[in-house]
């Protein structure tokens, strides 16, 4: 967007300062050359730099212009990109090659100026050329909006409520009983159906007189209580004998199906499964374990490993959602829907490697593509407060990130891509990606300060020994050290 001062009508400089204000910031792309700038804070959290451009420079890049356009332009009595300057000149005059050299100039020179000021912009800004539009030194402003800094009083001291790591001796008996049960033997009884009783059924169902598909099948084998068909069909077995012919109606699965299933069950045998005696010798025969005591223990310490597991993603998630609602600020639009526009991408790339498009996703999903962008605004707008939020952590508590930890994360993305870390080094430094990698690093590192100083508590309220939460130490470092011989 232009707004110059000089004249009513400046379609060219229109056209340059939009060119300048549509290109995004390289900082590392630029030669730096010497321009003159300030910046002033405006309100709407943008800021106002105002650049002038030596003469030297401006010519410098009126020249480079001329050459550009020799090489596109015919000249009688050259080649292309031969003419020299001063026929060009008398040719075309130079307003052309100035125009040019504005087009040219400008993002650089914006480019510098917001290098040189550490600006950090999240939008195109607003150029407007004050003066040598026509000739002299080339002035400009460039209106542009900055990244907000927010305000997370409290951040220090979060309460964060996580699943309780502490394994139960219920845990360790429910593990024990779902091992046990793939040990249990079948065997015939002359009694009444009983929940986990396998009946071997003939079962017929059918809707409005028609059968119904996967629903009628003889000599099936049925655990009473499983719910793997309808819940009505436990309610019947339970209590059923041999020979019992069992006729009802049951609410059809599918919501969209109006008419229930109507069923007709033949019971023809009652098994009860038998299991195996909780001892040292079924824990020999179902593990590696040689007792009952090992195997409950190793049950704790995996049950123990998983818990902590859910836990540390859980306080990890939740220092995030604690934090984002010291936020009172919106997020700006701006960095809103780029968010948006990259979660889209991320989307689509990943639909692309499974063989499939957005559309066959919309329809996957009976989504609608306004619902899917609705979806994506917001979890865009949570994850734009939680960068804001983080950001001012980060400067809180001066969190930086080292070479050395930036070294440890390329060579652990280099581990992720199959990649050598000098070559995904050199492809990050080319790309300008090295300063993103050491934010993602200062990232984690705030997180995990969050995570440090929060206050955990499980579902009851009741403070969480943060020992919990650490994996136990290795057997080697666990053991005593012997006491040395005299």
């Amino acid at each position: 967007m232009l707004r110059n001062s000089d004249k009513s009508d400046r379609s060219g400089a229109r056209a340059v300062a939009e060119i300048a204000a549509d290109r995004p910031v390289d900082r590392g792309k630029y030669d730096r050359r010497p321009v003159r700038s300030t910046v002033e804070a405006l309100e709407g959290n943008k800021v106002k730099l105002s650049v002038e451009v030596d003469q030297s420079d401006l010519e410098h890049a009126i020249d480079g212009a001329f050459k550009r356009i020799a090489r596109e332009v015919r000249i009688p009595g050259f080649r292309p990109g031969k003419a020299p300057r001063r026929v060009l000149e008398a040719h075309l005059g130079t307003d052309v090659a100035r125009q040019e050299a504005l087009r040219e100039g400008l993002p650089e020179w914006y480019a510098q100026a917001v290098a040189e000021h550490a600006v950090d912009v999240i939008a195109p800004p607003e150029i407007d050329i004050t003066a040598g539009e026509d000739g002299g030194e080339i002035a400009f402003d460039a209106v542009v909006e900055v990244r907000p800094k927010v305000n997370v009083a409290g951040y220090d001291h979060l309460r964060v409520v996580v699943p309780a790591p502490a394994v139960t001796d219920e845990e360790v008996d429910a593990q024990l009983e779902r091992l046990r049960s793939q040990f249990g033997e079948l065997r015939t009884v002359e009694r009444a159906a009983v929940d986990t009783d396998h009946l071997t059924v003939d079962i017929a169902g059918s809707v409005g007189g028609e059968p119904v598909e996967g629903l009628t099948v003889d000599d099936y084998l049925y655990e009473v209580g499983s719910g793997s068909i309808v819940p009505e069909i436990d309610d019947h077995l339970r209590g059923a004998k041999v020979g019992d012919i069992l006729v009802f109606d049951a609410e059809h699965p599918d919501p969209d199906e109006d008419d229930p299933i109507s069923f007709r069950i033949l019971v023809k045998e009652v098994k009860e499964k038998v299991l195996p005696d909780l001892d040292d010798d079924w824990a020999n025969e179902a593990s590696e374990f040689e007792t009952l005591d090992a195997l409950r223990d190793d049950f704790r310490a995996r049950i123990g490993a998983v818990k902590r597991v859910q836990a540390m993603m859980a306080l990890r998630q939740g220092v995030v959602e604690e934090l984002v609602k010291l936020v009172d600020d919106e997020p700006p639009p701006a960095l809103v829907e780029a968010e948006v526009e990259r979660r889209v991408r991320d989307l689509v790339h990943r639909l692309s490697h499974q063989g499939a498009s957005i559309e066959q996703y919309l329809e996957a999903t009976g989504s609608s593509a306004e619902q899917l962008t609705g979806e994506l605004r917001e979890q865009a707008r949570s994850a734009v407060q939680a960068d804001l939020a983080l950001r001012a952590v980060i400067e809180a508590e001066g969190i930086t990130a080292d070479d050395d930890e930036v070294t440890a994360e390329i060579e652990r993305l280099a581990q992720q891509v199959d990649q050598k870390p000098a070559k995904l080094r050199r492809e990050l430094e080319r790309g300008g990606q090295i300063e993103a990698v050491r934010s993602d690093v200062t990232r984690g590192k705030a997180l995990e300060w969050l995570a440090d100083h929060a206050e955990v508590v499980d579902d009851e309220g009741n403070v969480i020994d943060r020992t919990l939460l650490e994996p136990p130490p290795a057997e080697d470092e666990a053991t005593e050290p012997e006491e040395p011989v005299a």
